[in-house]
């Protein structure tokens, strides 16, 4: 946890910034307006935009009755934004010189942008989008145990509380506010933490995890006291544990004041995000169930109108399935019971064929005699 001997590492960890260093205050204009440009960040902000727009064409070209929906790709994007906006905006300007700035900007790649990208579903567009050996590669992947074990929901409750726990209540922040290299690993460390913490209990990603919507409701509920725990902690500190932020700034808030901000956002602002994913979670639980009720009734009847045409015909037939998914989350097998399918209405129109022909030939025997 947070300790007294922190304060004694101040004139080492960082000196007195000269004037000249000091940032202007932080208005709201700046914070919307101040963006400072990362080439790593972009670089791989545009990769990842380009790779999923590449999918989404592959997905319309190869299955044109089934284009990617439009809401997945609007949560995709919306992921890539906030994780432009928490590295490259004001916050990120502003991250190493008040604590609070720095707390929401973890929220951001800790909490908002990892449930955007997985309701994305970017492996399942992968998987949808792709071909052998890629698809085949990409299948085995998801299925090996090493993809098992870490997207386990318990890894995923692990790596948040820990990562929650040791950023914040330990000193390395301020190994974060002295080196520019282990701040950037830390972003991506919030990314991976919530990535796979909320994969599990957001996701339909092809994992092999599924879980009953009780259990996700309380996995997501464990990460409440873990925020509610820092932040109160952040709180109740009479002193200054991070010594890197001094001298970094002339104005604004104490450092104790910044300090006590920072818990406030962690508690409120963590527990607060937290509820509005329970809520849309559970919101969509009850969508999904009445969609999964008129499908079931519209699929009775759809089955039944193919045992009708199977047993008028002679011909057996095995309607197409339900687009659900194996357990790799491919279409292979709807793709296979539609070709089956297209074998049968091939048969049918044979069979018409054949007997067409045979009432022109009874037709013209029956003209010439």
């Amino acid at each position: 946890m947070i300790g007294i001997h922190s304060l004694i590492a101040t004139a080492a960890i960082r000196p007195v910034a000269h004037e000249h260093d000091v940032p202007p205050p932080l208005t709201t204009h700046r914070l919307l307006t101040d963006w400072q440009f990362a080439p790593v960040v972009t670089a791989g902000l545009a990769a990842a935009a380009a790779a999923y727009l590449l999918g989404i064409v592959l997905v319309r070209r190869r299955h044109p009755s089934r284009p990617w929906p439009i809401a997945r790709t609007g949560a995709f994007f919306a992921g890539l934004a906030v994780i432009a906006v928490a590295t490259e905006s004001g916050l990120a300007a502003y991250d190493d010189v008040l604590f609070w700035v720095h707390m929401w900007q973890h929220l951001l790649l800790l909490m908002v942008a990892p449930p955007l990208l997985i309701l994305g579903e970017p492996l399942t567009l992968l998987l949808h989008a792709s071909r052998n050996p890629v698809h085949r590669w990409a299948v085995r992947l998801l299925r090996s145990r090493p993809i098992q074990w870490v997207t386990h929901p318990l890894v995923g409750v692990s790596a948040y509380t820990v990562t929650v726990v040791v950023t914040h209540l330990t000193s390395f922040m301020n190994l974060v506010l002295t080196n520019s290299t282990v701040h950037d690993l830390e972003h991506v460390w919030y990314l991976a933490a919530g990535y796979l913490y909320f994969l599990p209990l957001l996701g339909r990603e092809p994992i092999r995890w599924r879980l009953t919507f009780p259990l996700r409701l309380f996995l997501l509920f464990l990460a409440m006291p873990v925020d509610t725990f820092t932040g109160v902690v952040l709180l109740q500190t009479s002193y200054e544990p991070f010594p890197a932020y001094i001298g970094r700034r002339d104005w604004g808030p104490s450092l104790l004041d910044d300090l006590h901000a920072g818990g406030a956002v962690m508690w409120i602002g963590g527990d607060g995000i937290m509820l509005v994913i329970m809520f849309a979670a559970f919101v969509a639980v009850l969508a999904g169930r009445g969609r999964m009720d008129m499908g079931r009734w519209l699929e009775s009847l759809r089955a039944a109108r193919f045992a009708a045409l199977g047993a008028a015909s002679g011909v057996g037939v095995q309607p197409p399935a339900e687009n659900t998914r194996d357990g790799a989350g491919t279409d292979t097998d709807v793709d296979q019971q539609l070709a089956a399918y297209n074998a049968y209405l091939a048969r049918l129109h044979a069979m018409e064929e054949h007997d067409s022909r045979g009432e022109q030939h009874s037709t013209t025997t029956g003209g010439s005699s």
